[in-house]
């Protein structure tokens, strides 16, 4: 069974540590500056009409594309997290210590928040779209979809990048979660808003000053990626396993 290990500050604050924090603040900021950024373009093209299917599926593509630049621009480095889920779901399964993980969320809200603001400014002051619920989408209803899909998330993450079981996947493992969140976000986008990335609702939310639902784009992640990790590292990685993330 992986256990999950605090760590040491001598660890989280070493030279490797501190890169790995800077890639994932570059990687997050990637992310997120396409993502956001393809939501606002559309609404520009549109003039703010309300979404349909093909913008649907636009965004969902280029949250996908990005996604797999920027955990693979990062994975020999910090192991391309770009979410706190992702990152809480591998400290779980004891793939990288809580002290560390902590300081990769500080870095990936901070790469979200200057993405945002920077698409702020840079758009011309135009609105930020933030995550928010379809209508007739209740709160539990909400928190429920993004369990579900940042499990998948996750558990793709397991079994592609983390398992050393698998080998080196190459860039196999990227464009697997890419593709997972692409269609993650098509199937639950017009219901929750498909975020499974705290992250990501974060930036668009500072810089809108809008903050209402967040709780639901924390729990719902949180506990998706929690549940990954518990399952994936206890049902099919064993001890005698290595870790792959690096032990910062």
């Amino acid at each position: 069974m992986p256990s999950i290990a605090f760590g040491r500050a001598d660890d989280s604050f070493s030279s490797a540590s501190i890169r790995a924090y800077i890639a994932e603040f570059i990687s997050t900021m990637i992310f997120v500056f396409a993502g956001v950024g393809s939501a606002i373009a559309y609404n520009k093209l549109t003039n703010d009409a309300p979404l349909d299917p093909s913008g649907l599926v636009a965004i969902a593509i280029c949250h996908g594309l990005a996604l797999f630049v920027a955990v693979a621009v990062g994975a020999n480095i910090s192991g391309g997290h770009v979410n706190p889920a992702v990152t809480f779901g591998l400290a779980v399964g004891g793939q990288i210590t809580i002290l560390t993980g902590i300081f990769y969320w500080i870095a990936q809200l901070l790469g979200a928040a200057v993405a945002s603001l920077v698409l702020k400014v840079v758009t011309g002051a135009s609105a930020i779209p933030t995550h928010g619920l379809g209508a007739g989408v209740g709160a539990v209803e909400g928190v429920v979809m993004e369990i579900i899909i940042t499990f998948a998330l996750v558990y793709t993450v397991y079994a592609t990048a983390v398992d050393p079981k698998n080998g080196s996947l190459g860039t196999i493992a990227p464009i697997a979660i890419g593709f997972i969140v692409g269609a993650n976000i098509l199937a639950a986008g017009p219901f929750s808003g498909g975020s499974m990335n705290p992250a990501r609702s974060f930036g668009p939310a500072l810089a809108s000053g809008d903050f209402s639902g967040m709780w639901i784009y924390w729990v719902g992640p949180m506990i998706g990626g929690g549940l990954a990790g518990i399952i994936y590292g206890n049902v099919y990685m064993h001890q005698d396993h290595s870790p792959l993330a690096a032990d910062f």
